[in-house]
């Protein structure tokens, strides 16, 4: 059947009544005030609920007072890499939370969960049923390290280990083993500092936060004692922030072990570099060479755990045991630096250097996938090939978030390029280039089609009763949420 006859059956679906689900959210639509069908008002689709996808709605509703957005989730919550990848001790992070939850409960905004566009509903059923869809599905893919063991138990990127702590459904089992001395971490990013900082926290901290109740009884088992945090170049290209520096140095029961030769001509490269990068690299350079006073030397004394940046060195090869089942070290390259800031360039010098470890996690990067054969990607940049977020040969698609721009910045940088992306699609409605005239049905078809197809999509009121289930659990604990960690307990509890 064509994408036009399955819309105008799924328009005939939902007007017959015939679905009591339909009927249902219908009813719950009109409660809350919400526009129905009519000819005069835009209907924008965004795919991906995080930070990109609620931006981007904020600024379309705000901007434009006929608009109607409807934003569609994989999962059956709302939020993205907000719950899924800020680490569990910044909750002041997540009140962003707050905000996206205002723009939701917005009387011309919808959320549907538990809808997999690629899968349950294509792009181009999308475009058929709205004036213009966004694409802000974020960068769910992992970059490899391309080195020879990465394959090996004991091996695991950043995100999937992230997405363990914080419950991330499908990092549910990923259960990483916590029995050694020494974790090895590639990058030095914030997600690389708050990697080893969840590693090296003490229990006292963590059992206070919203870490699921699994990861959290690993890590109170752990045996880990030192974390390395490596980066192929020096310190005045570290890619962190002085916010999660400070809580390294500041990390209760642990202190800081860096190679003095590290930091060589460093002092003398600062006067060149701009302020926040300047005091970053000098509070590297206080940790790393001054002698502290009596009170932090007697804190160090005590410390139970060390962790240290290990500079100018690059992955070649991750060490098996002799079983050759699981990692037992990792060899890396000794770089020398060519050129100077942030332009420098890591260049091999020959040496290697061995070091023992029974962890390794990569924090390089997260990646873009393609979401549909119909939508242009570029593979070597991992992006949707786009101008100002118009998809390039794409007429009335956009994107938005690290799917436009690569993974960059917090969120902050997020919020700026997903306003930047609305404007763009208001411009073309302003403009004429994106034709607003002709009625497009919207949801309308679109959750028609999904019943057809045995998809039950869960709307933001069904959300907040997943909230409430676990803001009620985690309480019982003395825990702010205590996180529901399969698909189907969420939809449980979603559908009472």
């Amino acid at each position: 059947m064509s994408g036009h006859k399955l819309l105008f059956s799924g328009l005939k679906l939902w007007t017959s009544g015939r679905s009591s689900w339909i009927s249902r959210l219908n009813d719950g639509i009109n409660e809350r005030g919400k526009a129905s069908f009519s000819s005069c008002s835009p209907k924008v689709c965004i795919v991906g609920s995080g930070p990109a996808g609620f931006y981007t709605a904020q600024h379309l509703i705000k901007a434009r007072q006929d608009v109607q957005v409807d934003i569609f989730e994989r999962l059956p919550i709302p939020f993205g890499l907000v719950r899924f990848g800020v680490a569990p001790d910044h909750p002041e992070v997540k009140n962003v939370i707050n905000t996206f939850t205002q723009t939701a409960k917005h009387s011309r905004c919808s959320f549907y969960g538990n809808v997999n566009v690629g899968k349950d509903v294509s792009v181009k059923e999308l475009q058929q049923a709205y004036h213009a869809v966004v694409l802000s599905y974020g960068a769910e893919g992992n970059r490899s390290i391309g080195v020879p063991g990465e394959d090996l138990a004991g091996v695991y990127s950043a995100k999937d280990f992230v997405g363990w702590y914080n419950g991330l459904p499908n990092c549910r089992e990923l259960c990483p083993d916590l029995s050694c001395e020494t974790a090895v971490i590639l990058g030095q990013g914030n997600v690389a500092l708050d990697v080893a900082r969840i590693l090296l926290s003490p229990f006292d901290i963590l059992k206070k936060t919203d870490i699921t109740q699994p990861a959290l009884e690993a890590l109170a088992e752990s045996q880990i004692r030192r974390v390395l945090i490596v980066g192929r170049r020096g310190p005045i290209q570290v890619a962190c922030t002085i916010k999660e520096l400070r809580e390294m140095v500041n990390l209760p029961d642990t202190r800081p072990e860096m190679v003095a030769a590290d930091f060589e001509g460093v002092t003398e490269a600062l006067k060149d570099v701009p302020r926040p990068r300047k005091r970053l690299t000098e509070l590297m350079l206080k940790t790393a060479l001054e002698i502290p006073g009596e009170k932090e030397q007697e804190r160090r004394a005590k410390a139970s755990r060390i962790w240290a940046f290990r500079f100018f060195r690059s992955p070649v090869e991750i060490l098996a045991d002799l079983e050759h089942n699981r990692t037992a070290g990792i060899r890396l390259a000794i770089n020398r630096l060519e050129g100077s800031g942030e332009g420098a360039r890591a260049v091999l010098t020959g040496e290697v250097e061995d070091v023992s470890c029974g962890l390794v996690i990569s924090s390089i990067g997260y990646k873009s996938l393609p979401i549909d054969p119909s939508v242009p990607f570029d593979s070597s940049k991992a992006i949707v090939p786009n101008n100002l977020g118009r998809v390039q040969q794409a007429a009335g698609l956009y994107c938005s978030g690290w799917l436009k721009t690569g993974p960059t910045g917090v969120i902050a940088t997020t919020m700026n390029n997903s306003f930047d992306t609305a404007r763009s699609l208001m411009e073309d409605m302003d403009s004429g280039t994106l034709d607003v005239s002709v009625a497009k049905p919207g949801s309308q078809s679109i959750c028609a089609l999904l019943e057809k197809r045995g998809v039950k999509p869960v709307v933001f009121s069904d959300w907040e009763k997943i909230d409430s289930e676990e803001t009620r659990r985690g309480e019982a604990i003395g825990k702010p949420r205590e996180k529901l960690l399969t698909v189907e307990e969420m939809l449980q509890v979603a559908r009472k």
